[in-house]
């Protein structure tokens, strides 16, 4: 493929992310998402065919390789000779915070995106992410199920779905707690998962 066919592809997709990043998705039109990339209908019906596949890449482009990062820090972790609970819920955490630190690349918009994908009720979505991406979620439940064997099965899906649903509101920084002046973004990112991962242990080792 030419650098051309990718070019535009890319300029779709990121048009397309920082659109529905700002406006949702029921929000954005196919017409906006050409006039921002710069190009014609023709090229969306050519290289996704519908907007739902365009949205469907979105989430692909990015969630592939934030799957494999990861599934790599998980295989790390579990091949240490212990595998602390911290180190389980870093490998999921500290990834996808790292995404917010990505703004020359469109991470941080991806973020919000990802945020609007939890507010908003959209079945099909749902059920993409699910099929793709729901073996890493089971990966890591696999995972902690080793360090929490007195939980049963049920509970632990349900404190591993209010882990990540915290992760998603620290990620689209929601809450009260703000950068403060002088402190970088990274360092604050690195605080952010701290005090994320230490919430999550607590959570999932409560009574």
């Amino acid at each position: 493929m030419t650098a051309t066919h990718f070019s535009t592809k890319d300029r779709i997709l990121s048009a397309a992310e920082a659109l529905f990043a700002q406006h949702g998705f029921a929000g954005t039109s196919l017409r906006q998402v050409t006039s921002q990339a710069d190009v014609n209908l023709a090229a969306v019906n050519y290289h996704f065919g519908s907007k739902e596949n365009l949205v469907n890449e979105i989430f692909r482009r990015r969630l592939d390789q934030l799957s494999q990062e990861r599934l790599d820090a998980l295989k790390a972790a579990l091949a240490k000779d212990s595998s602390p609970l911290q180190d389980i819920l870093s490998a999921f955490i500290r990834p996808a915070l790292n995404l917010t630190l990505d703004r020359q690349h469109g991470g941080a918009a991806f973020v919000r995106v990802l945020a609007r994908a939890y507010a908003e009720k959209n079945d099909r979505l749902r059920k993409f992410l699910s099929d793709n991406y729901g073996h890493v979620l089971r990966e890591f439940a696999k995972a902690l199920a080793g360090q929490l064997p007195e939980l049963d099965k049920e509970t632990l899906y349900w404190r591993l779905d209010f882990v990540a649903g915290a992760l998603t509101y620290a990620m689209a920084d929601f809450g009260m707690i703000k950068r403060p002046d002088g402190v970088s973004e990274k360092d604050h990112c690195v605080k952010s998962a701290e005090q994320l991962i230490a919430f999550a242990a607590a959570g999932l080792q409560a009574d």
